[in-house]
């Protein structure tokens, strides 16, 4: 018998949201986990709100949207939301019933960046892996540290004279050409107009400069879950300080660990400083050869190649590289779309959690 093809509305409904999400959905384990980390943060929350005035947007609520924003590879606040508008899963994952209404995108908006501001996505990461059934799937004594470069939400034309003094744009309208080349810049004399703490920077010889920021991370060897990471202004130096810096928020330690790291690294000072930190470098050993046919002088000796642990190291910091190309391909970060180094700090962190959260499901599953 051929069925009615009429559209009628029902006034009621008797299906709850969590009956509509089937009991093997990827999404089931992750947000027991994002929970899990949420009940813990509580309290940090009760100290960013007051106990007057109109009640905003839940943080907790906000967490989970943010963290299908980089599941999804959302490129906006406005998408976002009209997701949540139609798409039953996305509404039990935050929290948001059935026929509760959708916030407006510049509410979450202004929501969402004072909730970043209180650097809540580092306590989110620290809370995700500080679970019991988390912690056991970490190495406490092998890790590798990487940067990466994250191109700036600025154009190229909006690098101009800190003195103001360059030509203007050729043209009308807020988008016009403007002629540059031949025109010697640099950072100390240029900064962008849109986002002024983003740096012209190029990875290596025969790239193009681009305005950008570098993201730092660091991981445990095991199983390449991201521990702890950072944004900076992109410079040659960047990727060396940084690393220390991230060392040490690790805390104080009382046995040696090791750092895995690529040859970028291969630095005396930076070396020195990590043994310093009882710290062994394991860091990939630069073997270019120069025009006189003598190689480069590496930093990392005979007590520290000749160890098999060594090897091992050189083959699990490569699982960095996975992460960065995860937060770039699907959590939408290759471009950032916000400014400011700050803000760009925040969604670079949650985007580490949300990685470690799309790849703990599978490691807690899997047979000891």
């Amino acid at each position: 018998m051929h069925s009615s093809d009429e559209r009628t509305g029902s006034l009621f409904s008797y299906v709850n949201l969590e009956a509509r999400v089937r009991g093997d959905h990827p999404l089931r384990p992750i947000r027991g986990i994002a929970n899990a980390a949420l009940s813990e943060l509580s309290k940090v929350f009760d100290e960013l709100y007051t106990d007057f005035g109109r009640p905003s947007i839940a943080p907790e609520k906000l967490l989970r949207a943010m963290l299908l924003q980089a599941f999804y590879g959302i490129r906006s606040e406005r998408q976002l939301m009209e997701r949540l508008e139609f798409d039953l899963l996305f509404r039990w994952f935050v929290g948001v019933g059935i026929d509760d209404p959708v916030w407006d995108h510049s509410v979450f908006s202004k929501n969402r960046d004072r909730l970043l501001a209180a650097e809540i996505a580092a306590k989110f990461l620290s809370a995700v892996l500080a679970q019991p059934k988390v912690k056991r799937l970490l190495s406490s004594d092998h890790f590798s540290v990487d940067g990466t470069l994250i191109e700036a939400w600025a154009s190229i034309k909006s690098f101009r004279k800190k003195d103001g003094s360059d030509n203007d744009s050729q043209g009308p309208g807020r988008n016009a050409e403007r002629n540059f080349h031949k025109e010697k810049r640099s950072n100390e004399t240029h900064h962008s107009t849109t986002d002024p703490q983003a740096r012209l920077y190029k990875k290596g010889d025969g790239q193009p400069a681009k305005l950008c920021y570098m993201g730092h991370a660091l991981i445990e060897n095991r199983h390449g879950l991201a521990v702890c990471g950072t944004v900076s202004q992109a410079t040659g130096t960047a990727e060396r300080e940084t690393a220390l810096d991230l060392i040490d928020a690790r805390g104080r330690r009382r046995r040696r660990i090791t750092l895995g790291a690529d040859k970028a690294y291969d630095v005396t000072q930076f070396v020195h400083d990590l043994r310093d930190r009882l710290v062994t470098p394991h860091i990939a050993i630069d073997g270019h050869v120069r025009k006189t046919g003598i190689p480069r002088k590496t930093a990392v000796d005979g007590r520290t190649t000749r160890h098999i642990g060594y090897e091992i190291s050189q083959r699990c910091r490569k699982r960095i590289e996975e992460v960065f190309g995860w937060i770039k391909s699907s959590a939408g970060l290759a471009k950032v779309k916000l400014r400011c180094r700050d803000r760009v700090d925040a969604a670079f962190t949650l985007a580490l959690a949300a990685y470690n959260l799309v790849r703990l499901p599978k490691l807690l599953t899997a047979p000891a």
